[in-house]
């Protein structure tokens, strides 16, 4: 089973995810996560990619490729996997078409889940993490005592440069210009699904689970 899982920052793409990885045994390939860790690491490629993440912008296709490729090479995805945050243009699902043919491998579906982009922006600003042990809490949903300090650990809380409410929007304003031809591009092929994340995890995952078993 080898699936995209499309939607806007903040949509709920990566709680779905895991939730699918439990269930299938996929593996998940997270373009967010492969960035994040080499912004942590500051290499040389994590430093270039951060200019764009600060700023609310698309990371370029041939570094973000790249990372791809190589990790559909990986033992673990032989049995299938999820593509979170990528492709995120028509170009990038073109560049995926052509890699996944080579490797006779192609996709199933493609799952976008869709979430009003207000209560996006609302749900991102209200994120804050611990300096100290990194854990992600939200001001709406686990508020801690204090909203300064962590309450697993005692470190102090901050916001992500990029959890502002305007690198939010910004990133939403550049994720629906660009991914709109994207969602036609899938939509053409019938692969798109579009489910509503703007409902309890387990009604989401309800839906998913239909579009993929059923």
């Amino acid at each position: 089973m080898n699936i995209v899982l499309l939607g806007a920052p903040g949509a709920g793409k990566g709680t779905q995810a895991a939730k699918m990885i439990e269930t299938w045994g996929l593996a998940h390939i997270s373009t967010g996560d492969i960035l994040r860790k080499a912004v942590a690491d500051e290499t040389e490629l994590g430093m270039e990619a951060k200019r764009y993440m600060d700023a609310g912008e698309l990371v370029p296709d041939s570094v973000v490729i790249g990372l791809v490729k190589g990790r559909l090479e990986k033992p673990d995805t032989e049995s299938g996997f999820i593509l979170d945050g990528f492709p995120r243009t028509e170009a990038q699902a073109e560049a995926l078409d052509a890699a996944l043919y080579k490797m006779d491998r192609p996709l199933d579906a493609v799952i976008e889940i869709d979430v009003d982009r207000d209560v996006i922006v609302e749900r991102l600003t209200a994120r804050r993490t611990c300096r100290q042990c990194g854990r992600v809490f939200s001001l709406l949903v686990e508020a801690p005592e204090n909203p300064d300090v962590c309450p697993v650990c005692g470190g102090g809380l901050y916001q992500r440069d990029d959890d502002t409410e305007a690198t939010v929007r910004n990133r939403l304003e550049v994720y629906d210009r660009s991914t709109a031809p994207l969602v036609e591009y899938y939509r053409a092929k019938g692969l798109l699904h579009t489910i509503d994340g703007d409902r309890p995890v387990d009604d989401v995952f309800s839906d998913v689970r239909a579009v993929l078993e059923g």
